[in-house]
């Protein structure tokens, strides 16, 4: 996920992102995400007057919405798209990301639910809203490429599911493996659903 410059509240979103991602909810402390933002302290109150618990729903809105335009990407440059090839670019993305940052950070979504999934209502529902919005293009993603609508609605959910899995195995073992391996094993069943 790359850089972010834009208004405070943007900033304040965008860093409480990367926060998510390093050390989970814990690490997305609101006068930290605060000062990395460069946001005068006042305007937490002002721009998030739920506290930590809007700021980080916005923090996953907004990875959710990430996500979801990296699909979107692939979708409107690819000449011959393929759903293997749409994974494949997504994986592609993960791996590059994490041995460039040395597998410090990773997906915001899981590390919020990981820590808060029977605590907050509000962030669990937030975190699943997040990953409705990164499945809708990968189904319609597969749908448009000749996948029948409800298979790509079930693959959608395994490619996700599988994305999670494989991020969690990469950063656990320190090694992008695991993301290549998903890619290369779900590849050609992802390409055998198309009619």
């Amino acid at each position: 996920m790359s850089s972010h410059s834009g208004t405070h509240r943007e900033n304040m979103v965008y860093v409480a992102a990367q926060k998510l991602r390093e050390q989970g909810v814990a690490g997305a402390a609101l006068r930290t995400v605060a000062a990395e933002a460069g946001a005068p302290r006042g305007s937490l109150q002002h721009y998030f007057p739920g506290g930590k618990d809007q700021l980080v729903t916005e923090a996953l809105a907004w990875a959710g919405d990430f996500a979801a335009s990296r699909v979107t990407a692939y979708l409107e440059r690819a000449r011959t798209p393929s759903p293997s090839g749409l994974f494949t670019a997504v994986v592609r993305e993960w791996v590059d990301e994490l041995e460039r940052r040395d597998f410090a950070r990773g997906c915001p979504v899981a590390a919020t639910v990981v820590d808060c999934s029977e605590g907050s209502e509000v962030l669990r529902r937030a975190a699943a809203d997040a990953l409705a919005t990164w499945q809708r293009p990968l189904r319609e993603g597969f749908a448009s490429m000749g996948v029948p609508r409800r298979r790509a609605a079930s693959l959608a959910v395994l490619a996700l599911s599988a994305l999670e899995g494989a991020i969690i195995l990469s950063r656990a073992e320190r090694d992008t493996a695991p993301l290549r391996t998903v890619a290369r094993e779900l590849g050609p069943l992802l390409d055998a659903a198309r009619t």
